[in-house]
């Protein structure tokens, strides 16, 4: 089944109650498993009015036939701009300046914007340059575990998950180590929304000064020493007049944030994922060439990157049926079109022979997340090692003692709890 063949019709299962208007995304249980809500809001419709726990009503695209069209729709935009006066009012949350010195990065921009704005930082993440960095990811990996307690328990984000992606991605920008020791994580909460009455407010503040402060730092730091990395063509590019100063400012942003923290929870659904199936974790480490394949199919199968980000109409328009008004948000939601059933047979098993996989954990389309083959490298190099070298790897605590992050658009979890036999 290629993407462009149709979908088979899926018989829907009967409902003892419908879907209210709008469906609420937000609660622990949501958060824990949200699959038995997207299964209902695909069988019911592949578009469905949502409302977030900041009071942000957005239309979610839900069956993958949908979502792969959605990703790639011309009349969707990404700029900020086409939002309308209710979506601003609690979406565009962070203040002025930072919004205009920060949020014109790529996720934000259109064509021809944003064409000319990645053409700056594809080289850095083709998979040529992923696979030269390949010995050094593996070199950080095994860092960090010989680290770890020689037996459990221990916590994996503590850890591992937390900091494997982002030493990572310091190699791959040329993110010089004494700043690289600099960064906080806390910063990169700055995404999460926080309304301007939140008593969190001044701390999202607070994250927010730090984090500009330290991407001033990087600037400074590599219009001195001229660097031929990614970082310091970035610089570069805003000393010849090719990128504005927000411009550069914004894509480091992207960078920071957006470069390490969806690796980190993808390590920790993964991981749950294959603690959930012991037969499928021993299988894998048994087998480490399966790895990639494995990968391709712990990415289907729970994505960190469980929504995307904002897209909008220029005008009132039809989306596969439904009529959505110009500047509503509509959002995509990858994770349940990636247990479509119409596109992946028996979606809610894990299946680590599954081929093809047309997964869009990464998204599609002209925002294809960019560092995804660097992203596969890391999950491909934490797995492997992971279990490798912690004979016996299993989870800590009890399934439902899981605490889910609350984040809106991501899934993972900030602590992962394991107990293992020894380290080697």
């Amino acid at each position: 089944m290629t993407l462009q063949d149709p979908l088979p019709a899926v018989e829907p299962k009967a409902q003892s109650d419908s879907l209210p208007d709008p469906v609420p995304l937000m609660g622990c249980p949501y958060k824990s498993n949200p699959y038995p809500l997207y299964e209902r809001m695909r069988e019911a419709g592949p578009v469905h009015r949502v409302l977030f726990p900041s009071g942000v009503h957005a239309w979610l695209v839900t069956g993958y036939d949908a979502a792969h069209a959605a990703l790639n729709d011309d009349r969707l935009g990404k700029n900020h701009d086409r939002g309308n006066d209710r979506w601003r009012a609690r979406a565009s949350i962070m203040p002025e300046p930072q919004h205009s010195q920060l949020q014109v990065h790529l996720l934000h921009q259109d064509p021809p914007k944003h064409t000319r704005m990645r053409s700056f930082v594809t080289d850095a993440f083709t998979p040529r340059r992923v696979e030269q960095l390949r010995p050094r990811i593996e070199e950080l990996a095994d860092a960090l575990i010989d680290a770890l307690p020689e037996t459990g328990p221990a916590d994996l984000v503590a850890g591992f998950a937390a900091h494997f992606p982002f030493q990572v991605l310091a190699e791959a920008i040329g993110l010089p180590q004494e700043l690289a020791a600099r960064f906080d994580r806390d910063w990169g909460k700055v995404v999460q929304p926080v309304g301007p009455t939140d008593p969190a407010r001044p701390v999202y503040e607070a994250r927010l000064h730090g984090l500009q402060s330290y991407i001033a730092d990087v600037v400074g730091y590599k219009r001195e020493h001229g660097d031929d990395d990614l970082l310091g063509c970035l610089v570069a590019a805003r000393d010849r007049g090719e990128l504005s100063q927000e411009e550069l400012d914004s894509m480091i942003f992207q960078l920071l944030v957006a470069g390490q923290e969806p690796v980190t929870n993808q390590i920790t659904t993964a991981l749950i994922a294959l603690f959930r199936h012991p037969d499928q974790l021993a299988r894998l480490r048994a087998e480490p060439a399966l790895l990639p394949r494995a990968v391709e199919e712990l990415l289907r199968y729970d994505s960190a990157f469980e929504l995307t980000t904002w897209r909008f109409l220029a005008e009132d328009d039809d989306l596969h049926g439904t009529r959505v008004p110009a500047g509503d948000s509509v959002i995509v939601s990858l994770c349940a079109a990636n247990r479509d059933p119409r596109r992946f047979p028996e979606p809610d098993t894990l299946d680590l022979d599954r081929s093809p996989n047309p997964h869009l954990a990464f998204g599609h389309g002209i925002h294809f997340c960019p560092g995804a083959a660097l992203a596969r490298a890391e999950l491909q190099i934490a797995l492997g090692t992971l279990l490798a070298r912690l004979p016996g790897l299993h989870l800590a605590i009890a399934d439902e003692d899981i605490e889910w992050i609350s984040a809106v658009l991501g899934r993972g979890t900030n602590h992962l709890p394991v107990g293992y036999d020894r380290r080697l």
